[in-house]
């Protein structure tokens, strides 16, 4: 907070309305949703079916999960670095002047506490006890001094919050209380936390703030109610505690001598209307940090804090779409270590134990560091605020592309795109305006832009950053400018690229980890990949593929991806390696629905033969390629994505794409659940398995949902594209998708003849395929070209004829007799100029022609055309003739597939 009125970081979350007298709201007040424009995602789930939004791990829809903390335990055993001295030093105010002024206030209050601690120590009589602890707190609250017209709590409050943290600092001075009973810590911890909060804004006065930083900023303080589901959550999880930061408001009426001693605008009756004995229920869209109590610090008690952190952490991601980081504290007993969630580490500090002053000192420095420093050090990022002169919120970004980066604010229309996972990228994407709404809160839609913000990995050089997707999508803009075949079909880069913030020293330096977690704890962290937080504005806007309203929707939609998929890599050269349902949106307008492909996270430049530089594991597991999953040294290529392409339909289909196409019953024993899991070996030798044979993957199609209107074709076409990747050309070597023996021992063999056998594998035909990448390319293309023209020859007679289903029927008819008759004429004529038998295709073509005539007359006696039906009949049935004739000389076997999608349009 820096005094100014105009705008206000927030912790975002549900909706608040803002009051027209409010100065300076809460930042916990105010939530993205807050914009009458705005939506914001349903809810994460555990164990329950995830939005298609989710990534990089996938939960199976429909199924249960046996163990809730399976996930968050092994994210705990990769991720964790756990003894880190100095965490505390994350915290610390950026001013070295202002921090040593909290050093001074943590020893004040850490002594305070330590004084009280000998009181309840002194071996007394509760009565005696008592007393000594009332005259103790009164002695030190005369020397301590309110902040402004805060009067503070009264020495009898200050004596209450005291009773009962003081049995878990003094084991032993209760026989009621035990440090190994979790319901018995909650309590104390809640009053400790508290009544360091209300000394925080009480500084000795000795000790008075000379300056605005000087004061805290915001107060730390416990929700009273412990055990319990916060808000905005979902499922039955419950939290042990946590903590909510609350807004202290400035006037800024400072001049060269100072700031006004009167400048702290708290009341008492402000606080305690935020109190937490007021029984306010924690809510994750204000939440600050999440702590979770053991009843003593053994490995597997800290195991399973850490991971209940780790589960819990999630709800705060997705609720608060400005957080960067989280922190958190796990308490075993009276063993306490501060926690750091970040995208790709969590962090432990050393034991802090409360029994001693030690420990008191260290835990008491936390709650003191968060309440003095500056908001980013609290995880918030300070460039998504509530501007309180428009109402809505503003998102800033600078350009440092340009020779001279400047700032740009843009103003929030929608939420597309929430961080769902503690670790990952952190992907979010807003749809923004570069003006603000009007006064009745309308805004501008036409010139739309979507602003997307993660933690990618990066180089520690912005110049050799090969990943860098606001240069890959600039190359990718400039590439495919005026190419009008792909407009629309990918997002237009604008500006961004790494955010930046202020160092110790009032540099600019990038936000990376490194610079967000200090160089004394980075260089504890050996070597932890860098990720950087990079925001970039795009133009073109679309929607999840949630929206998508059928199957030949879905079908337009992945032919516009893989169209643009395939033009990105011939013109630009890049690859976009990460193929899944959370990179495709839908965009329509007026010329129809269109699919869109988004996120060059993993892009990568490719060589001029076509084969990506780097070998390296990416993507999205269910959808990852068998060469990604077995991160073999084997050259990627554009195969790779037509193959997660396959995966992503085939998981479309049987677990559908939004709650009206889920299966009802659960679906984890079907064949594609293999797919997803943690064993990347085993994901890829079930999909070497199912993709082998069109047998073995015909029983992955059968295990399509057969609730979504449809879902034949889509098998259909996902079995055509299988067979155009794995059966595609004559060469043994290419077919198939399993490594097997050429031969097999036999029973009479000798050892050392069977051991030779190990050395007699086939080639592994994904391996193989690769040289061949572009021609399979084609094909595939090709492949979906033929079904999308299908599909859109339709739309004509779906506007025409609407629900007249026997009229529509009389058109087809009228178009299926043609390719008989036309193909039947041809191979007469073939056989005439060649002079031999034609094997006996004219007979059979031209009963099939008679065949579709006779179909035709059928209908002729059920609907009676009139005169413009018969016109438009013997229009449609002339072109359709010369088209198809063309079609059959060029190529007979395109020509005889047509015929084949015309069929299927018969039957639906």
């Amino acid at each position: 907070m820096d005094g100014r009125t105009d705008s206000v970081l927030i912790t975002p979350g549900r909706k608040s309305k803002v009051r027209s007298n409010d100065t300076v709201p809460e930042m916990n007040n105010l939530s993205i949703s807050n914009n009458a424009n705005t939506t914001t995602p349903s809810k994460p789930s555990s164990g329950h079916p995830r939005s298609l939004s989710s990534a990089p791990k996938f939960s199976l829809p429909g199924s249960q999960q046996t163990d809730d903390y399976a996930e968050a335990r092994s994210q705990v055993k990769h991720y964790l670095k756990d003894n880190i001295d100095s965490v505390q030093t994350i915290a610390e105010h950026s001013n070295q002047s202002t921090q040593q002024f909290v050093t001074r206030q943590t020893e004040s209050i850490a002594e305070f506490i330590d004084e009280l601690v000998q009181c309840a120590k002194s071996g007394l009589g509760k009565a005696e006890v008592e007393n000594k602890l009332k005259r103790t707190i009164a002695a030190q609250l005369k020397r301590r001094s309110p902040s402004g017209r805060y009067s503070g709590k009264t020495d009898a409050e200050m004596f209450d919050s005291a009773v009962r943290f003081l049995p878990w600092l003094c084991p032993g001075s209760d026989s009621t209380f035990s440090t190994t009973n979790e319901k018995h810590i909650y309590p104390c911890f809640v009053e400790l936390i508290n009544f360091v909060a209300e000394l925080v804004v009480r500084p000795p006065l000795d000790q008075q703030p000379t300056s605005f930083d000087e004061y805290p900023k915001q107060l730390v303080r416990s929700y009273n109610k412990t055990d319990v589901n916060p808000d905005n959550a979902e499922g039955r999880h419950r939290v042990d505690m946590a903590l909510k930061c609350d807004a202290l408001s400035y006037h800024d009426t400072s001049n060269d001598d100072g700031y006004d001693e009167d400048s702290f605008q708290l009341s008492k009756e402000d606080l305690k209307a935020k109190d937490g004995r007021n029984g306010e229920r924690p809510d994750y869209s204000r939440m600050f940090a999440v702590i979770e109590v053991k009843p003593n610090s053994s490995d597997a008690n800290m195991l399973k804090g850490f991971s209940q952190l780790v589960e819990y952490s999630k709800n705060l991601y997705w609720n608060q779409h400005n957080r960067r980081f989280i922190w958190g504290l796990v308490s075993g007993g009276s063993n306490v270590k501060a926690c750091v969630l970040g995208p790709n580490f969590l962090l432990a500090s050393r034991f802090m134990d409360v029994t001693t002053a030690e420990g008191q000192l260290e835990l008491i420095g936390f709650l003191a560091n968060w309440s003095f420093c500056e908001l980013p050090k609290l995880g918030y990022d300070p460039t998504v605020r509530f501007d309180l002169k428009h109402l809505c919120f503003a998102i800033d970004m600078v350009d440092n592309n340009k020779p001279e980066p400047a700032q740009t604010t843009y103003y929030l229309r929608k939420i597309v795109v929430v961080a769902e996972r503690v670790f990952g990228r952190h992907t979010r994407c807003f749809v923004v305006s570069e003006q603000p709404p009007s006064s009745d809160g309308d805004c501008d839609t036409s010139a739309d832009i979507l602003i997307k913000d993660a933690w990618p990995e990066v180089s520690d050089s912005t110049e050799d950053d090969m990943r860098d997707e606001s240069k890959l999508l600039e190359q990718v803009s400039n590439g495919l400018a005026g190419r009008s075949e792909f407009e629309g079909l990918y997002p237009k880069y604008i500006n961004g690229g790494r955010m930046q913030i202020q160092d110790a020293h009032g540099e600019s330096v990038d936000e990376t980890t490194r610079t967000v977690l200090g160089e004394t704890v980075w260089a504890q962290l050996g070597e932890l990949p860098l990720r950087a937080h990079m925001r970039i504005a795009m133009s073109g806007v679309g929607e999840p593929l949630k929206l998508i309203k059928s199957i030949p929707e879905l079908i337009v939609v992945i032919y516009d991806v893989m169209r643009c998929h395939m033009g990105i890599l011939k013109h630009c050269h890049i690859l976009h390696r990460d193929i899944s349902e959370a990179n495709i949106l839908v965009r329509r307008d007026s010329t129809g629905v269109h699919g869109m492909l988004i996120d060059f996270d993993h892009a990568i430049s490719i060589t001029d033969d076509g084969y990506a530089k780097h070998a390296e594991r990416t993507g999205t597991v269910p959808f990852m390629s068998v060469n990604n999953l077995e991160d073999k040294p084997t050259k990627r290529t554009a195969l790779d994505d037509w193959e997660s392409i396959i995966y992503i339909l085939c998981w479309l289909g049987t677990f559908g794409w939004n709650s009206d196409t889920q299966p009802s019953d659960s679906v984890a024993s079907v064949s594609i659940a293999s797919w997803d899991g943690y064993n990347v070996k085993m994901i890829a030798n079930s999909k070497r398995r199912d993709m082998d044979s069109s047998r073995n993957f015909t029983e992955i199609t059968k295990g399509f949902n057969p609730n979504i209107p449809d879902i034949r074709r889509l098998a259909k076409v996902v079995e055509g594209l299988r067979a155009v990747l794995i059966d595609n050309h004559n060469d043994p070597d290419l077919r198939g998708a399993m490594v097997i023996p050429d031969s097999i021992p036999e029973e009479n063999d000798s050892d050392e003849e069977t051991d030779q056998y190990e050395y007699k594998m086939r080639p592994d035909p994904f391996a193989e395929r690769i040289a061949h990448w572009e021609s399979i390319s084609e094909s595939l293309l090709a492949k979906l070209e033929i079904i999308w023209a299908v599909k859109s020859a339709r739309k004509p007679t779906d506007i025409f004829f609407r629900n007249k289903y026997i009229h529509r029927s009389v058109m087809l008819e009228v178009v299926t007799a043609v390719p008989g008759m036309v193909s039947g004429l041809i191979h007469h004529i073939k056989s005439l100029q060649g002079m031999r038998h034609d094997g006996g295709w004219m007979s059979h073509l031209l009963h099939e022609a008679e065949n579709e005539r006779m179909h035709l007359m059928t209908w002729m006696e059920v609907s009676k055309p009139v005169m413009w039906e018969r016109a438009l009949i013997t229009t449609v049935q002339t072109g359709f003739f010369a088209v198809f004739s063309l079609l059959y000389m060029v190529s007979p076997r395109t020509a005889h597939r047509v015929v084949g999608y015309l069929e299927e349009e018969a039957v639906t």
